[in-house]
């Protein structure tokens, strides 16, 4: 897992390792940093270094100092730099380094000449230092771009992007990864990421998350051997419950059977209506129906603890297309009383209210439902502040409803109510199909179902399970993006095409090619 870090946090960290201000350690560090992955690109697009051209975006600060050292740096080699001051000031050992170098210096007004004939353009403008009201220059999208730190327009701490933002095919971070380049619309524009060590170490406080990666599966599961737990007899590989569907949304229940059943499930329960037993008994006959009198049998056995045998059900997948009615909310209730590991998801959403204690529930809102858990807790927020800053607002609504949340989208925030983080990048953004949250919904349930949590955990052990259950919905997005990049290996991706490929989705993570985040030093 790689660390994630404000970048308020970032430039205070630096700032304590700067004796003074004409210190250049660092700036020559992280341009180095820079000019190395400018020249990666160079020949990765054109086949040459020498006779290349590269233009620079620099912006008077810091980062328009990192831009100008690493101009210096590629015109030693041969390239055709030039830095285009964004401001009236510069940083005036870069502008001397640039100079001596044989690069030039230009004016914003000259930008659309040379962009012409430029073979990759650096953005060095602003970096953690944009501000709200940045206009930036418009770049067209034919002309690789190099974000310095992050691209211009993203705020380092959240994520939010301005208007004019400079989208890049690949970004720098400098001494850390910055939140505002893992999630939000900062983790949507800056491309591939590659994170120099600056030798920050200590001077860092405690990250604010952590991006998962492929190979992490088998420590969020806790466990060694493959995540479908084979070779174990089907109750030890878990029993889910299922309440989903409705007659109008039979297709979601039977999404989420299905996934439980093809990510390895040992025995499935399914409490639907008549509409959707019907078609759960059609495309997943491995599914044994629950009966009302039955449940309340196996929930008083569940708050009992008793785990042996076929009766106990393990966890419950709760909520693909749920109707809101007398009956669902019963069971919901009884559900909820026993305190049996839960996945709570669309249809259920309605139902729940904030401030119940119940600690072992993941909710999987998208950004509009995580709007309206939070608008019935009392939290005035609009879709466009979720949007500018999820983490915060996904712990709000941990919070608020005591329960672990997964926010997803294409970057899925899971979080506990102590704020314990993790991020997970979707794969592919073919994921964002009809019913693929019905599939994640079925995933969680059978990891839920798998990991054996406790039924009536002590008030000592909350904050620890509040971190398992975050392991564990993160091991669940992982694998969920795995089958995703598996279906868009072979073509579009439909949440009939995930299931096909869950089998195999928890196995070889390393398709997923180590995340999104590459590390340097």
């Amino acid at each position: 897992m790689i660390p994630v870090y404000a970048g308020t946090h970032v430039r205070d960290a630096e700032a304590k390792l700067l004796r003074d201000a004409n210190d250049l350690t660092l700036m020559r560090r992280a341009a180095d940093a820079l000019a190395h992955q400018a020249v990666v690109m160079l020949k990765e697009d054109t086949g040459r270094l020498y006779g290349s051209r590269a233009v620079a975006l620099v912006g008077p600060g810091n980062n328009g100092g990192d831009g100008l050292f690493a101009l210096a740096s590629l015109a030693k080699r041969g390239v055709h730099t030039t830095a285009v001051l964004l401001g009236a000031k510069a940083h005036q050992e870069g502008l001397a380094a640039l100079s001596r170098a044989g690069g030039r210096t230009a004016a914003v007004a000259d930008l659309d000449e040379l962009l012409e004939d430029c073979d990759l353009l650096i953005d060095a403008g602003y970096g953690t230092g944009a501000r709200p009201g940045l206009q930036l220059p418009a770049i067209p999208r034919d002309i690789p771009v190099l974000a310095c730190d992050l691209p211009s327009g993203v705020d380092s701490d959240t994520g939010a992007a301005i208007d004019s933002v400079i989208p890049a095919d690949r970004t720098v971070s400098f001494g850390a990864l910055k939140t505002g380049l893992a999630v939000g619309s900062g983790h949507l524009v800056s491309g591939s990421i590659c994170v120099t060590d600056l030798g920050l170490g200590a001077a860092l406080p405690e990250p604010e998350a952590w991006v998962v990666q492929g190979d992490d599966l088998e420590l969020l599961l806790g466990r060694e051997e493959d995540w479908s737990a084979a070779g174990r007899h089907k109750y030890q590989r878990g029993v889910l419950g299922l309440l989903a569907g409705s007659a109008k949304y039979p297709g979601a229940a039977v999404l989420t059977a299905r996934a439980a059943v093809a990510g390895g499930l040992g025995l499935l329960r399914t409490l639907v209506p008549d509409a959707v037993a019907t078609a759960l008994t059609t495309q997943v006959p491995e599914s044994v129906p629950l009966a009302t009198p039955e449940l309340t049998a196996l929930l008083a056995r569940n708050r009992r603890n008793e785990r042996e045998g076929a009766a106990r059900i393990g966890a419950w997948a709760i909520g693909p297309g749920l109707d809101d009615n007398e009956d669902t909310r019963k069971h919901l209730a009884q559900i909820l009383a026993a305190n049996t590991p839960c996945v709570i998801d669309a249809g259920a959403f309605s139902m729940l209210e904030p401030g119940e204690h119940h600690q072992l529930r993941i909710l999987t809102p998208h950004a509009g439902e995580l709007h309206a858990l939070l608008a019935k807790a009392g939290v005035r927020v609009s879709s466009r502040d979720i949007a500018a800053d999820p983490i915060r607002w996904a712990r709000w609504a941990a919070v608020a409803y005591d329960s672990v949340v997964l926010l997803k989208g294409p970057s899925t925030i899971c979080t506990a109510p102590d704020g314990y983080t993790l991020i997970v990048h979707a794969s592919t953004p073919d994921l964002a199909t009809a019913g693929s949250g019905d599939v994640l919904t079925g995933i969680l349930g059978t990891v839920l179902a798998a990991a054996n949590l406790p039924a009536t955990p002590t008030n000592k052990d909350v904050v620890a399970l509040g971190h398992r259950l975050t392991d564990l919905a993160a091991a669940g997005a992982l694998i969920h993006a795995h089958a995703g990049a598996l279906a868009a290996h072979e073509g579009t991706v439909s949440a009939v095409d995930l299931l096909q490929e869950l089998p195999r989705a928890g196995r070889d993570l390393t398709f997923l090619d180590g995340s999104i985040v590459r590390m340097s030093s």
